[in-house]
């Protein structure tokens, strides 16, 4: 298997991660899972009904607690959007798509989380913020007291819950924000980090090493200048769409008026008198 950079358009809308396969192109996490499934790739085969419902339950937890504050680190939090998320994408996504598509997925981040907890008693930003961290790092809780010392979170074999457990919280783990606050609360929970861990070491081996000293400074001198490269091309465009809107408008140009000479005038009467 490859990671390679999505279809255009899939990029033009937004939607990733996308499984492509000789007949099918799949996007989005749990279409992706539902298509495995269907070719019989099932890695809930040997759970029973219970652990089956409890499957479920947690996915939904995790995209009702979880999910939001996640979305906020990313996206909504201007720092770590700037510094490492929009550069991120931009350089997976092409051009010019990587101009315009991470600030609407930004937008729509924040969209989400004003829809679903932009409700009252939260009419302001910042206690919308608030909530979202506290149901977030309730939800930590909640999986690392699932896990206990377990590997996987039913036995010793991965499941889906397992899948969706990583995809969320792996990212949260790994990525050096400047912003941490729901980074920090992670950390301190050391089964859930062990569990990361051991799922990049058995099923991510080309990471299992990490990087040198010196391959990380490479790695974050490379992040930064792409960082600069990507904010001046978004200022570039922002300059000249201003220069756009303040430039003079010309008004529409007039047509000039037909006048019919005398004898026109005088066949187009004879026409509408003729029967």
């Amino acid at each position: 298997m490859k990671i390679l950079r999505p279809p255009l358009h899939a990029c033009a809308i937004g939607d990733v991660p996308v499984l492509t396969t000789e007949d099918n192109i799949v996007s989005q996490p749990t279409k992706i899972l539902n298509f495995l499934k269907k070719q019989k790739y099932n890695a809930d085969y040997e759970l029973s009904a219970k652990q089956g419902a409890d499957t479920l339950a947690y996915i939904a937890l995790l995209e009702e607690k979880l999910l939001p504050a996640v979305l906020h680190t990313f996206w909504v939090e201007s720092d770590n959007y700037f510094t490492v998320t929009k550069p991120w994408f931009a350089s997976r996504i092409p051009f010019p798509l990587s101009l315009i598509l991470p600030g609407r997925m930004s937008k729509g981040a924040l969209n989400r989380i004003l829809l679903t907890r932009g409700e009252p008693p939260l009419y302001h930003l910042q206690e919308v913020e608030a909530q979202i961290y506290r149901d977030a790092k309730e939800c930590l809780n909640l999986l690392s007291h699932r896990l206990g010392t377990s590997q996987f979170f039913f036995g010793d074999r991965p499941s889906t819950l397992d899948a969706y457990v990583f995809g969320f919280i792996a990212p949260l783990y790994k990525v050096h924000f400047p912003k941490v606050q729901l980074q920090g609360h992670l950390k301190q929970l050391s089964n859930l980090c062990r569990f990361c861990d051991d799922i990049l070491n058995s099923y991510f081996k080309r990471n299992i090493g990490g990087f040198s000293p010196a391959g990380q400074e490479a790695v974050d001198a490379n992040l930064q200048k792409l960082t600069q490269l990507v904010n001046k091309e978004s200022n570039l465009i922002e300059k000249m769409d201003d220069s756009l809107r303040q430039s003079p408008q010309l008004p529409p140009r007039k047509l000039p008026t037909l006048k019919l000479t005398p004898a026109e005038e005088e066949d187009n009467s004879l026409r509408r008198l003729s029967p």
